[in-house]
């Protein structure tokens, strides 16, 4: 059995299975999370079990919001018997941690740097992955959902 995700308050089971353990299995269900320093209120990431800016291991787990910003990014060429090419990217949270990915949703050669994209797990057998998405379709999805629930009401009501 799993040991249990955080709580509410950011408390975890991090020390009996170690940060990296921790991390994946938040992903495995479909949670991103990145860790908070208690001592010097610093993000970090990659997961860790003592703060690289302070030294302490008061460190507790949160959801970030997901907005990040393309710091780098690589065009990996493939044979498209193999998928194709694919990017590779360096990004910027909000929260000021930096961490490669992808960039899904358009073109390897169409990402930017400096572009805007949003975090998302993606869900597959062999568990959750953090990529991004640019974050105008991320409020393109958002969008249309919205006015897809608005219309759906609309309907109901006539």
């Amino acid at each position: 059995m799993a040991p249990p995700l955080p709580d509410e308050s950011g408390s975890s089971s991090a020390d009996a299975v170690g940060a990296d353990l921790h991390y994946r299995r938040a992903l495995d269900q479909g949670r991103f999370l990145i860790q908070r320093c208690g001592a010097c209120d610093r993000s970090v990431f990659y997961p860790r079990m003592v703060c690289p800016h302070c030294g302490s291991d008061r460190l507790d787990w949160f959801a970030p919001s997901g907005a990040a910003t393309v710091y780098s990014t690589t065009v990996v060429r493939g044979r498209p018997q193999d998928g194709g090419d694919r990017n590779v990217a360096l990004l910027d949270l909000a929260e000021g941690v930096r961490m490669m990915s992808r960039v899904d949703g358009i073109a390897p050669a169409d990402v930017k740097i400096g572009m805007a994209v949003q975090a998302r797990v993606l869900m597959s057998e062999d568990g959750g992955t953090v990529v991004f998405v640019p974050a105008r379709t991320q409020a393109l999805v958002a969008a249309s959902s919205a006015s897809a629930s608005a219309q759906a009401g609309n309907g109901a009501a006539a």
